[in-house]
């Protein structure tokens, strides 16, 4: 397989394992994770994530990250504010592409997902009113 198979692959498979209650902020993450990035660096993307630390959404996506075999990413979710803030030049360039080229595939995948699983949360919402 190619790596943009591989990124593929864990993409589809971390975005499907994603539970209902934690959709719709997993969802908004993902989709301002490559923008962002591209905006403000990596580091300070970072730090708006970390920021909301406590949320279970941020909790999956850095679980998701440390699995996506991206260098210098560890596969502690934890570690990866401190790894990436501790990367030399060289190592951080390389981090940000393939951290951005993981983005997009993630992106995608919740693209995929997003028609049905909108639609559940919705309804979900509207039977609890």
């Amino acid at each position: 397989m190619t790596r943009d198979q591989l990124r593929a692959q864990h993409a589809h498979t971390c975005v499907e394992s994603v539970d209902d209650k934690n959709w719709k902020d997993y969802k908004i993450l993902v989709y301002g994770l490559g923008p962002n990035i591209m905006r403000s660096g990596l580091s300070a993307t970072v730090s708006f994530i970390q920021r909301n630390k406590g949320s279970a959404a941020v909790k999956l996506l850095w679980e998701h990250l440390a699995g996506a075999g991206i260098p210098n990413i560890p596969e502690k979710p934890l570690e990866i504010p401190a790894a990436i803030r501790a990367l030399d030049v060289d190592n951080y360039m390389l981090t940000t592409r393939e951290l951005l080229k993981c983005s997009v595939w993630f992106k995608r995948a919740v693209q995929a997902y997003s028609s049905e699983r909108d639609k559940s949360a919705t309804g979900a919402e509207e039977g609890e009113s």
